[in-house]
């Protein structure tokens, strides 16, 4: 895809976001204050409010839910909410939304995923990504969100036969996304006028970090999923969630332009050589699992690539990267910068 096309299809999102927006009437909107323009120092912005791990609510008061309200769930029922006062997100982005959207102070627990400050002292539910039905019954939710891929289903049908409301959405795995799911869980806690404020402030984020992407030609980016512990080695193609922030970076999925159809595939030396990426793409926490760049570069295709001759790796924590919420203009701003740095 040309650059033209990925700067209509983020410019088109945005768009999108505000139009929602603007349809709320009185919507609360917030402004995330003056923002830098250049991709450098809206990167170092970013990391800043990163590296603080704290999520930027709303302006003004928390929005008071009104309630009930029955919603559509992705698991193929209709859900009525009755009560926002305890909410427990299965979700670290989910979480994220929920926040931001200034109803932090009802949330009773949390994911192994939501890993901001604001949610560190929250009891965990779940171990490994699996969901403990009494951990979660434990802490009397009156509505618990989550989506399709938590699991086990057995927690789930545990923990709604206890007769708490479970509202079930999609996964998010690409940018548009995230006003999807930030305007449903806000329709599910009965603030949807806030959830089109949210959608807003994201939509001019967007627009900004996105007019930060440098003209001329599209580096090629291989995002790379390790734990080296484990001996996992996968390299991302369509449907990683990475490739769809890669585009609005500016960039290329190198997994998806070589026709990887699926979100991971093992990787293979001469798949890697094959790829030939600019940048290489990864969570902290599995570039830590293989040693560092001095260690990654050991593994086999590594050191073959332009990026790794050139040591050109970009991390982000691994509760950001693909959270997909408030905080995922950030992760584009930080892309923009270390992708196109030279």
């Amino acid at each position: 895809m040309r650059r033209s096309a990925r700067r209509t299809a983020v410019g088109a999102l945005a768009l999108a976001l505000l139009t929602g927006a603007c349809a709320g009437g009185g919507a609360e909107t917030a402004s995330t204050g003056s923002t830098p323009v250049s991709a450098s120092a809206r990167a170092a912005a970013a990391e800043k409010r990163l590296a603080k791990n704290t999520l930027a609510p709303l302006a003004g008061e928390a929005p008071t839910p009104k309630l009930p309200v029955t919603v559509d769930s992705s698991d193929g029922r209709e859900v009525s909410v009755r009560d926002a006062s305890r909410v427990l997100p299965l979700n670290g982005g989910i979480a994220e939304i929920v926040f931001t959207l200034g109803l932090g102070d009802r949330v009773v627990g949390r994911d192994i995923t939501a890993t901001f400050a604001e949610a560190e002292k929250l009891p965990q539910v779940t171990k490994a990504h699996d969901v403990s039905a009494e951990s979660v019954l434990s802490l009397k939710p009156t509505v618990v969100l989550a989506d399709t891929d938590t699991g086990p289903s057995e927690a789930i049908d545990q923990i709604r036969d206890a007769g708490v409301p479970v509202v079930v959405l999609d996964p998010a795995t690409k940018l548009s996304d995230v006003a999807t799911r930030t305007t449903r869980v806000a329709e599910a806690l009965g603030v949807p006028a806030a959830g089109k404020a949210l959608n807003s402030r994201i939509a001019k984020d967007l627009s900004q970090a996105e007019a930060a992407v440098p003209k001329g030609s599209a580096p090629k980016v291989a995002f790379l999923y390790m734990r080296g512990s484990a001996a996992v080695y996968l390299m991302g193609g369509k449907g990683s969630g990475a490739d769809s922030l890669i585009e609005a970076a500016g960039a290329v999925d190198a997994g998806v332009e070589m026709g990887l159809d699926k979100p991971f595939t093992p990787l293979t030396s001469e798949a890697l050589i094959a790829a030939e990426p600019d940048v290489i793409l990864m969570m902290d926490k599995g570039l830590e699992s293989v040693g560092g760049i001095d260690g990654l570069v050991k593994i086999p295709g590594i050191a073959e690539t332009p990026a790794g001759a050139d040591r050109r790796v970009v991390t982000l924590e691994d509760g950001v990267l693909l959270s997909f919420g408030p905080r995922t203009p950030l992760v584009i701003d930080i892309l923009v910068d270390g992708i196109h740095k030279r």
